[in-house]
């Protein structure tokens, strides 16, 4: 286990195996501005990094879970004097939501975005590369671009339709309204809704149902594998990277652990580090600190 650096919009524990990444700007109902784009990217880089962490739960410091960008005026979205701020792709300014939305893509461990109050702009497509997305009864989402006159952002154009289908995803991007979490459950984009007092103990009890049953570099290769075929032409493409990941655990510590516990009737104690996991998809956002 490894410290983590301290934060000015962010805030991480650990306990065990799981680490919690709350996002912690609560007088401003954890709207997001640049610096926490740029933390998201250090958070994540650092949990990444640490062994001892095998399952992120991130959250809501607060009543709301993201409100969106922190509006600063008529300009706030006026991004073309932003590129030194921000950095550029393909010659203009990246998008802040990119940046700070992308490193979860990058994550070798789960993440279960735990969803609290408000999750609305990039509080709604910052949990979209997260695995699970649970929702508390009083949670509201909105992919509210289209009313405030942009598009939507921090990849979700990719994103979105994958995770709740093509025409789940225009409906709520054309029509930028603010729905519930029965609504969001009914269109996939969460998983369950449970009663707000319980929204952190349920996502605590699936991340150590992960952490406490299965080996860490299966589930990070398995994630990769997962999300990486969405984007694949057919399932031979599936097959080959199934057949290499296959060949590289299949002759590891943990596979032969896995094995003789079951023989053994025994609980399995898997120690494979995640040493050479997460080379080429998805590349890493640079770092912009």
């Amino acid at each position: 286990m490894q410290g983590f650096p301290a934060f000015e919009t962010l805030r991480i524990a650990q306990q065990g195996p799981v680490a919690t990444l709350w996002l912690a700007r609560p007088d401003s109902r954890d709207a997001l501005n640049l610096a926490m784009c740029r933390e998201l990217t250090a958070a994540c880089a650092a949990l990444d990094a640490d062994d001892a962490v095998r399952v992120v739960v991130v959250t809501g410091r607060g009543r709301d879970f993201c409100v969106g960008a922190d509006l600063q005026g008529a300009g706030t979205f006026d991004r073309s004097a932003q590129a030194a701020q921000a950095g550029t792709i393909d010659g203009v300014a990246r998008d802040w939501g990119g940046i700070g939305a992308l490193p979860f893509a990058a994550l070798r461990k789960p993440v279960i975005a735990a969803v609290n109050g408000a999750a609305v702009g990039i509080g709604a497509t910052m949990i979209l590369p997260m695995d699970v997305r649970i929702a508390g009864e009083s949670a509201r989402f909105g992919y509210v671009f289209a009313r405030r006159g942009i598009v939507p952002e921090a990849a979700s154009s990719w994103f979105l339709p994958r995770v709740v289908g093509i025409s789940q995803a225009m409906e709520w991007v054309a029509t930028g309204r603010v729905f519930d979490a029965a609504e969001a459950l009914r269109g996939r984009l969460v998983s369950r809704v449970v009663p707000d007092a319980e929204l952190l103990d349920t996502a605590y009890a699936l991340a150590h149902e992960i952490a406490d049953n299965t080996s860490g570099v299966s589930v990070a290769a398995s994630r990769q594998l997962l999300w990486s075929m969405l984007s694949a032409s057919s399932p031979w493409d599936a097959h080959r990277a199934e057949s290499r990941a296959l060949v590289e655990l299949g002759a590891g510590a943990d596979a032969a652990e896995g094995v003789a516990s079951f023989l053994e009737k025994r609980p399995a104690v898997f120690t494979a580090p995640l040493d050479g996991i997460g080379e080429g998809w998805p590349a890493p956002p640079p770092d912009l600190a």
